[in-house]
């Protein structure tokens, strides 16, 4: 491969200058969950980064996918631009990184003005399947401490989905892979890491984590993957995350 592990983490650390790698303390996002996974041939790499979140602008949950690869894939078509010099600017200033979002969860009525689980919900369907929310009482059960019982905030909701239905919140095969060439292959997925405090200033390359996954991309080798450090990318972790 071409590509050296001090030029993915130079692509990352640029994408952090510019906004565009995921903050898991965003003021505008609740986080409930992530996911990252590497994906390779012998000439080219790609990192993923999903997040699972609530921004009460947004309205509803989305899933942000964040991909980051020597060559991207299905990228946007001059004509979502108000002009070429748009759509030019557009590949100028992300030759690396693209950003897609899937909507795991379909209907609305189980919100109540942006911040509010409806008393009245009975629903919440996630990837179609009808899913009740639960009694009080389960949200303690997977640590989630209400911040105005009896209410429940939509984010707290989320992030109990994000506990018990993970697999269908987070992206499948084809959604992850969404702006990755097809002949890329999937080398390692983690459910948890230590990820960048972009707020407090510290880039990915400074982090034993992602210097030890640009070693994976350029590699092939998943062993080159042995952190020492713990993981931080549960939401507990990032308090003022969906906060502003």
């Amino acid at each position: 491969m071409r590509w050296k592990s001090e030029d993915i983490l130079q692509i990352l650390d640029q994408c952090s200058a510019a906004f565009t790698f995921p903050m898991l303390d965003n003021g505008y996002l609740y986080l409930a969950a992530s996911r990252l996974s590497l994906h390779r041939t012998e000439t080219e790499w790609g990192m993923v980064i999903e997040v699972f979140g609530y921004s009460p602008r947004a309205g509803v949950p989305d899933t942000h996918i964040y991909t980051f690869a020597s060559t991207l894939y299905n990228r946007d078509s001059p004509e979502k631009y108000n002009s070429r010099q748009a759509y030019e600017n557009y590949l100028a200033n992300n030759p690396h990184n693209d950003s897609r979002f899937v909507f795991p969860i379909s209907n609305e009525d189980w919100i109540e003005g942006c911040d509010y689980v409806a008393e009245s919900a009975t629903v919440v369907k996630v990837r179609g399947r009808a899913v009740p929310p639960p009694p009080l009482k389960e949200y303690g059960r997977h640590g989630i401490e209400l911040e105005e019982s009896p209410r429940i905030h939509v984010f707290e909701l989320c992030r109990f989905l994000a506990d018990v239905e993970r697999e269908h919140v987070l992206c499948d095969l084809q959604e992850r892979r969404i702006s990755l060439p097809p002949d890329l292959h999937q080398v390692l997925q983690l459910e948890e890491w230590n990820h960048s405090n972009l707020v407090k200033g510290v880039l990915p390359s400074q982090l034993e984590a992602f210097q030890q996954l640009a070693q994976v991309l350029v590699t092939g080798d998943h062993h080159f993957y042995q952190p020492s450090q713990p993981p931080n990318t549960h939401w507990k972790n990032w308090p003022d995350g969906g906060r502003l």
